[in-house]
């Protein structure tokens, strides 16, 4: 009989993440190229609404991080065309003029040292479900990143430009990877690209399904504690990893200007 045959549940799982770690490697794209990545992704997840939505990460510099220019949609944008600025939204690297609703961005990282990518966008799911004024609820094995991980903003401030949103916006999201705001969209803040591309694929699918589930039925819930091990399970940095590999292999088949 295999020797692995009597194993428990914990000594598989460590097994499987040694393995992975030893097998996957971090990509050697940019940190431009990721996020010009994160964008195409991203538009071809449907998270596209016009020029609604802002994706961000950490520059090298303290107080500083790249953004897309105003005026281009996630489709447009490249390594090469986006822009570095400081908390105060004032252009460090590049042409043109960032987001004005990227103040709020400018709050989150203030107010949390760990996160170092910030997406925000108007998909349709997020979109719909936020109209209703209910909080994501998760109680599928794939949605379980988001488990206990997701805040609610049922508060609406208004568009969210001003320094007053910026901290009701950084309040609600607390300690928590993403935050799902009422009338509004969602946000994910990830300590990488690769984890906060994922989550912002996830959430957007999660929302899909608690609207198709409801219209159906009533959710049930998962075990609090089976649902924090998939949480822990699902979200490490190597499954990111891989996972933001996936994502980019297949978008580039359509978007390869984006690493331009």
């Amino acid at each position: 009989m295999s020797k692995t045959f009597t194993q428990t549940k914990e000594q598989l799982i460590g097994n499987a993440k040694q393995q992975m770690d030893t097998l996957f490697t971090p990509s050697a794209w940019t940190l431009r190229q990721k996020l010009a990545l994160t964008c195409r992704i991203l538009y071809e997840g449907g998270h596209d609404s016009g020029l609604a939505g802002q994706i961000t990460a950490r520059g090298a510099e303290p107080g500083t991080y790249y953004t897309q220019q105003l005026g281009l949609g996630f489709d447009e944008i490249t390594a090469s065309n986006l822009l570095l600025v400081n908390g105060d939204l004032d252009v460090l690297q590049g042409r043109g003029m960032p987001n004005p609703a990227n103040r709020f961005h400018s709050w989150v990282y203030k107010a949390r040292p760990d996160v170092n990518c910030i997406i925000h966008t108007h998909p349709t799911h997020v979109v719909a479900l936020s109209m209703l004024e209910v909080p994501l609820h998760i109680s599928h094995m794939d949605m379980c990143p988001l488990f206990n991980d997701c805040a609610f903003l049922q508060q609406w401030p208004g568009v969210p430009v001003g320094n007053e949103e910026g901290e009701l916006i950084a309040q609600a999201l607390g300690n928590k990877r993403a935050l799902l705001l009422a009338h509004h969209g969602q946000l994910v803040a990830g300590e990488s690209v690769e984890q906060a591309c994922v989550l912002a694929e996830l959430i957007e699918r999660a929302a899909r399904l608690q609207l198709l589930a409801s219209a159906a039925g009533e959710i049930k819930p998962i075990p609090e504690r089976l649902g924090n091990e998939a949480h822990d399970w699902i979200l490490r940095p190597t499954r990111s990893t891989m996972s933001f590999a996936y994502f980019a292999r297949r978008v580039l088949k359509r978007h390869s200007d984006a690493l331009a």
